[in-house]
């Protein structure tokens, strides 16, 4: 991914207002970006007069002026990542949406646009009226919108009172062209002390779930926010990876940077480095929970009840872990004395329940922590250990059935939001993955490396953790440095020239 692959800090833009209080704006952004590993640059749109207790005035630059700083910009500094922030009247909107155009045409920058517009209060921060230039010139070259409750209604144009009204809301602006929408649930609680805010886009809707943190110190949290969404995104992160992280960024400057007395008012959030604890991170809302419906979230076509605690494993650290396609190489690595393997059959024939049944005999044998891949139903039948499943399986396998025969249950997980997904199912373990490319799936989206796979693992430092993807003899010590306490292998062992050899060097990495 473009976080290990770059050998300079990723620019990225703030065009956005001044916040001489030092809060929000570019100040906040600048402190975002440098707290993410990135080298912020800024185009000024206005000089607001402010203090922690009011905006007293809001003095736009000419135009001239912001677009010498733009193309300034473009000629030394490309970006990797644009936030938009203030924009004060309609010639700066206009302005921006048509240099937009002109910058994607040599190469497509992921641009988030944070609407400020209204105060807090409600009250206006434009000279005039934006939002229909907003609407029709700015929305369809935007990534993604972060606008809370109020800007959301001001350019929704529709009344926001709970969950299904927000959603609502969401999808007129994504209407207008914009890819995504994160609705910021700041400024209200659809359950008692919770925030959560509702991200929409083409892949579907979510509802990230934190626990409202009590602080004086929370003026820019939606320049922050959107900021950090930014500067993700210029270090490769997909979307939802980028607004989870983002979300904890936030959480951890409320809750940590509440010490601090600066002014009579409110305070600036606090910037305080990379997300590192889970606690800080939002749930993620799943569907047939009791909570969704105080969210009216329920998935499409129905699903099912949400299921929690699955059997554990007897060790957090599950060690060399191959998965292999056959019973001869789940006979010869069992005969090795690896403990933890997994039974993927790619094209399953009339056989199928004959072969499981096999493997299950085999595990029992040599008392194997033994995974079947995807077939559930036959794993229960048969009397398996354990089963494993992506993502994809988790709304149509019957969960409650594989929890009450006691088997073990193993998740794939692809970045931090799939982790953070899975993790509220309480699985026997997660696989994080792919580490690397790998020749037996495409997985070029999904590439986590190194660095992004030891922030997940320092999240669940006691839990049962797999790294999967790519994995030679040669990355492992790598790999085991983050954390994890198991590597999952597929060629590294099956097309080893001595497979037995290569056993011995995995177990010898990860028992150091």
């Amino acid at each position: 991914m473009r976080e290990e692959t770059l050998h300079h800090r990723p620019i990225v833009w703030s065009i956005a207002g001044s916040d001489s209080g030092g809060g929000a704006g570019i100040q906040a952004d600048l402190l975002t970006f440098a707290d993410f590993g990135c080298h912020g640059c800024t185009a000024v749109t206005a000089n607001t007069a402010q203090n922690t207790t009011a905006v007293a005035a809001i003095n736009a630059v000419p135009l001239d002026a912001l677009t010498s700083q733009l193309l300034a910009l473009q000629g030394d500094l490309f970006p990797a990542a644009i936030k938009i922030g203030l924009l004060a009247n309609v010639e700066q909107v206009n302005a921006v949406a048509e240099f937009l155009r002109t910058l994607s045409k040599s190469d497509k920058v992921p641009v988030v646009y944070d609407p400020v517009a209204v105060t807090s209060s409600g009250g206006a921060l434009t000279e005039d009226s934006i939002g229909e230039a907003v609407i029709e010139k700015l929305l369809p070259l935007c990534d993604l919108v972060t606008p809370n409750w109020h800007e959301l209604e001001w350019l929704a144009r529709a009344s926001v009172n709970g969950a299904a009204q927000i959603a609502s809301a969401a999808q007129l602006l994504r209407n207008c062209g914009c890819a995504a929408v994160l609705v910021t649930g700041g400024h209200g609680e659809l359950v008692a002390g919770e925030i959560a805010d509702f991200l929409s886009d083409g892949s579907g809707a979510d509802w990230f779930v934190s626990e409202k943190v009590a602080s004086e110190n929370n003026h820019g949290t939606g320049c922050t926010l959107s900021s950090a969404i930014t500067a993700c995104l210029a270090l490769g992160y997909p979307l939802r990876d980028a607004c989870v992280v983002a979300k904890a960024y936030v959480q951890r400057g409320l809750r940590l940077g509440n010490g601090d007395k600066i002014g009579v008012g409110a305070g600036p959030v606090g910037h305080c480095g990379w997300p590192t604890e889970l606690r800080d991170f939002p749930e993620i809302l799943l569907p047939g929970e009791e909570r969704a419906r105080f969210y009216e979230y329920s998935p499409v076509g129905g699903g099912n009840a949400f299921v929690k605690g699955f059997a554990a494993t007897d060790s957090i650290r599950l060690g060399l872990y191959p998965v292999v396609d056959s019973i001869d190489w789940l006979q010869r690595l069992a005969e090795l004395e690896v403990r933890t393997l997994q039974l993927r059959i790619k094209d399953p024939g009339d056989d199928l329940r004959e072969q499981i049944a096999q493997a299950v005999s085999i595990g029992k044998q040599y008392d194997l922590r033994l995974f079947i891949n995807d077939h559930w139903q036959l794993a229960i039948e048969c009397g398996a250990y354990g089963v494993h499943l992506g993502q994809e399986d988790l709304q149509s396998a019957d969960l409650h059935a594989i929890q009450q025969a006691g088997l073990k249950l193993g998740i794939s997980t692809h970045g931090f939001y799939e982790l953070l997904r899975a993790y509220r199912y309480r699985p026997s373990y997660l696989a994080i993955g792919a580490i690397y490319a790998t020749d037996t799936k495409d997985m070029s989206g999904q590439l986590q490396g190194v660095a992004k796979l030891a922030r997940m693992a320092r999240l669940l430092p006691d839990y049962p953790l797999v790294a999967i993807g790519g994995i030679s003899l040669e990355r492992a010590a790598d790999v085991v440095a983050t954390g994890v306490g198991s590597i999952a292998v597929v060629s590294a062992i099956t097309k080893a020239d001595d497979c037995a050899l290569a056993v011995g060097e995995f177990k010898r990495i990860l028992e150091n």
